[in-house]
């Protein structure tokens, strides 16, 4: 069996995906706006030998519940968040493997830019920046830039298409391998003739300019994406090279792995090009009735209204119109349409609202693991066998103790096992999750066709 692949998944923010939990006396999230937070998240990561932190990151306000951002910002629902890749220079000087995701959304943020930024973490970083590419799904996002609202969902991947082609042309085309000599003694840092403007001229976008940065250890950072409609899993069987999903269990997480796999075989990258990863919540004592018990703890803290404030954003849907026995039966909206159909046209039967707080056993709408460590290590293996899944993003409980527990207790079985890894590969982050190579982007991506 495959050895699993796992990172911590976080936001730069009080509350995440289980929400209310920041209540806890011992969840020290509040923390967020303090560097040393992050430092010490990071080395615990690192001491866990897990392959990565992931930051989600959101610019808009969850405002369809009610009509209002209130209940959010009243339960610190991703509100306030504050930017994820400031951290992160900081996390990578107290670590020396741990990779680091980081999710910048393509409709408001300028390929340029974004190019120079990526850059220059990959150099910080010695390769070990990775990329969520997202293209939104709020319109209080749209409204804060400026727009009256969100493109249609199909044109906003139709975008991404055309910004990942900007940005492929500089990281991999706009400077020679070779360009920089650093000849101290000739007084020639670089050769011109091996450096390059870049030009686009596109439905979407137009440019003109050299990448500011010289060649960084993988140039094209490591692409992450979490679309899961038809047109996400397109977008991602081309372009991505890890993904994010977030199903239930394994026979519901199966269909969308055997077409994810499909399709990037079918663009000529082959099955194996993915790493799809599962969204999972683990509460874990060292037996099974202290899990049992710290659930019911964590229970109490746990906020139903945040998060049906966050699934109402996430769906485009207010469920504060809905009474708790009325099927939800709007099938079409301009938000997330994988945790839409979920809920309704790929539901078994009708979905209630009744049925959607049931599920919201920690303020979040999935339902955790629970048990010894031994259980939860049984539980991952099912989910890799069954899923064809290659790991996990693991989202926070109480903050930090969650991971701290997880690192303790959890990694040491998955390794006796033979499941996790023992130690870090070395090279930069694509190296170490895919293995061979040097950290560049291989032939037979679309980027690799703007190489000179």
């Amino acid at each position: 069996m495959k050895t699993m692949q796992i990172y911590a998944f976080d936001m730069n923010c009080v509350g995440h995906i289980n929400h209310g939990l920041w209540t806890h006396p011992r969840d020290q999230s509040m923390r967020y706006t303090d560097l040393a937070y992050w430092t010490e998240f990071a080395e615990t990561a690192e001491r866990g030998k897990l392959d990565g932190i992931f930051l989600a990151d959101i610019v808009g306000v969850y405002d369809v519940y009610k009509g209002s951002p209130a209940p959010v910002i009243e339960t610190a629902a991703q509100i306030p968040v504050n930017d994820p890749l400031i951290p992160i220079s900081a996390m990578a000087h107290v670590t020396k493997h741990l990779g680091f995701g980081v999710t910048v959304n393509t409709t408001f943020e300028p390929p340029f830019l974004l190019a120079r930024r990526m850059s220059t973490l990959d150099h910080l970083t010695k390769g070990r920046i990775g990329w969520n590419i997202v293209t939104g799904y709020l319109d209080s996002a749209a409204r804060s830039m400026g727009f009256d609202k969100l493109p249609e969902h199909d044109e906003r991947y139709d975008a991404a298409e055309e910004y990942l082609e900007i940005v492929y042309k500089l990281w991999e085309g706009s400077w020679d391998d070779d360009a920089v000599s650093r000849d101290k003694a000739a007084g020639i840092y670089a050769d011109p003739a091996k450096v390059r403007a870049v030009r686009h001229d596109g439905k979407y976008y137009r440019m003109e300019g050299t990448h500011l940065s010289e060649p960084s250890p993988q140039r094209t950072p490591l692409l992450f994406q979490a679309g899961a409609s038809a047109r996400g899993q397109d977008f991602a069987a081309r372009h991505a090279e890890c993904v994010f999903i977030a199903a239930p269990n394994p026979k519901a997480a199966r269909p969308t792995v055997d077409a994810l796999r499909s399709r990037a075989d079918a663009f000529g990258r082959g099955a194996g090009a993915l790493k799809i990863l599962n969204l999972i919540t683990v509460v874990v004592g060292r037996t099974e009735r202290q899990a049992q018990d710290k659930l019911e703890e964590y229970r109490r803290h746990a906020s139903v209204e945040a998060s049906l404030a966050h699934y109402s954003a996430s769906v485009g849907i207010d469920f504060s119109k809905y009474g708790l026995d009325d099927v939800i039966d709007q099938n079409s909206t301009n938000a997330n349409q994988s945790a839409l159909a979920a809920i309704t046209k790929q539901a078994a039967k009708p979905v209630t609202k009744r049925d959607i707080i049931d599920q919201m056993v920690l303020g979040s709408r999935m339902k955790p693991i629970v048990g010894s460590p031994e259980q939860i290590a049984d539980h991952l293996k099912t989910w890799i066998k069954e899923a064809d899944i290659d790991g996990f993003n693991l989202a926070r409980t109480v903050a930090p103790e969650s991971l701290r527990d997880f690192v303790k207790l959890v990694v040491p079985v998955l390794q006796e096992r033979g499941l996790f890894k023992a130690d870090y590969a070395e090279g930069p982050l694509r190296q170490k999750l895919f293995g061979g190579g040097n950290g560049r982007l291989p032939a037979a991506h679309p980027a690799a066709s703007f190489r000179r």
